[in-house]
């Protein structure tokens, strides 16, 4: 892998960029290159987020990604934000419990995963955006199973460090999907 660029984009408050960090220090623990640039409105909930995050084998120019490989969209309007932006070849992510679309774009592998219907059903409350790490770690492997492991380990606050079993049971079941 010499270089993959990810854009993580949804609502403040569905961990998005908690997810751009347990990629970026997923690529840490495997000795990577790592850039993590968070984006997101004036809102801390319901407002716009997005986060730009970088994995590579040599340094990084430029922590933007404006064409990414993986496109991980968790809303609507994100979906219809960054959908063709996707860089021919590349893979978007996508929550279908809410989003509604399929794209007609023939060029990239679009994977449609009811995250948040599944963290629902199994108890998982909050941790869609960790079942489409799980199922983006199946499809396009940005690291091993233990660096995510360590990764989730390292970004759970202590004072939640309760919740680092359920955040790995739900990346198990993205990659069960």
């Amino acid at each position: 892998m010499a270089l993959t660029n990810f854009l993580l984009a949804g609502f403040g408050g569905q961990g998005i960029l908690f997810s751009g960090k347990v990629i970026a220090y997923s690529g840490l623990m495997d000795g990577k290159e790592v850039s993590w640039l968070p984006s997101y409105g004036p809102e801390m909930r319901g407002g716009t987020a997005n986060c730009s995050v970088c994995i590579s084998d040599e340094p990084i120019g430029s922590p933007l990604v404006l064409t990414p490989d993986i496109l991980m969209a968790m809303n609507l309007q994100s979906y219809d934000k960054f959908i063709h932006s996707v860089a021919p070849g590349g893979m978007a992510i996508i929550d279908s419990t809410l989003i509604d679309k399929k794209t007609d774009r023939t060029d990239i592998t679009a994977v449609y995963v009811p995250a948040t219907a599944l963290a629902s059903d199994h108890d998982l409350q909050g941790l869609a955006n960790i079942i489409l790490i799980g199922t983006m770690l199946k499809h396009a492997p940005f690291a091993d199973f233990e660096a995510v492991e360590k990764a989730i380990q390292k970004c759970v606050p202590p004072r939640k460090s309760h919740l680092i079993e359920a955040n790995l049971r739900a990346i198990k079941l993205g990659m069960e999907y």
